[in-house]
């Protein structure tokens, strides 16, 4: 666990491909946990840390994650993401280049529950819910193309759907059509960058995670 920013309302770490944000049925040890265990160590707190899950990354995804340290940053946190005050940008590298290099993409995305899978549809169904992102191309290797993500609204497995949708399935997203896994059981989508008026002190927050250590992603750390 990499800590990017810390002060009394607020924490926000890198989370690796693999980690949990918060506890599920696989009974593994979530990033939220570790988070605590960090606070507890790190200020000598006895008794419970308090911490606040405000958002989740899916489990192979890497990137930003924010947590609160106290109930009133985890409140006005809530609120903001609700009305879409806080501010994501993802990266993700694809099979395949986008026909454009820039663009909208509007579907209707139906969750499936029991397959743990999303499937976008290009036309308003019932159960199914209206998806939007923009993306644009900044950068490509031989064989893979770096695109950038802005969600336009939360939906399952968003990202993952919708580039696979355009024939640009997100490298090692076997689930979404990738032609193969990752060794490391990832997929390359990471949660660049976040910003948000901190809830407290009203300061403009604005962070970038690490890119992943894979040779592919550091090709691209100088964008």
């Amino acid at each position: 666990m990499q800590v990017i920013y810390e002060d009394n309302h607020v924490i926000v770490v890198s989370k690796k491909s693999g980690e949990i944000v918060q506890a599920d049925k696989t009974g593994d040890m979530p990033l939220s946990e570790m988070v605590k265990q960090y606070i507890k160590e790190a200020y000598a707190k006895p008794g419970a840390v308090f911490l606040g899950v405000v958002h989740r990354l899916d489990r192979p995804v890497f990137g930003l994650v924010v947590f609160a340290r106290t109930s009133k940053a985890l409140t006005r946190l809530n609120d903001m993401f609700r009305r879409g005050e806080v501010h994501k940008t993802y990266w993700a590298i694809v099979q395949n280049r986008p026909k454009e290099e820039e663009g909208e993409l509007v579907h209707w995305i139906y969750r499936n529950e029991q397959q743990n899978k999303s499937y976008a549809l290009d036309h308003e169904e019932y159960a199914a819910k209206k998806a939007i992102l923009r993306y644009r191309v900044i950068g490509s290797s031989d064989n893979y193309t770096l695109v950038e993500v802005n969600l336009l609204t939360g939906r399952h497995h968003q990202i993952r759907c919708q580039l696979a949708a355009i024939g640009c399935p997100i490298k090692g997203d076997l689930k979404y059509g990738a032609r193969r896994s990752n060794p490391d059981g990832s997929i390359s989508l990471l949660a660049r960058h976040i910003e948000f008026v901190h809830p407290v002190s009203k300061q403009l927050i604005s962070l970038d995670a690490p890119l992943p250590e894979d040779n592919l992603w550091q090709s691209f750390a100088g964008l």
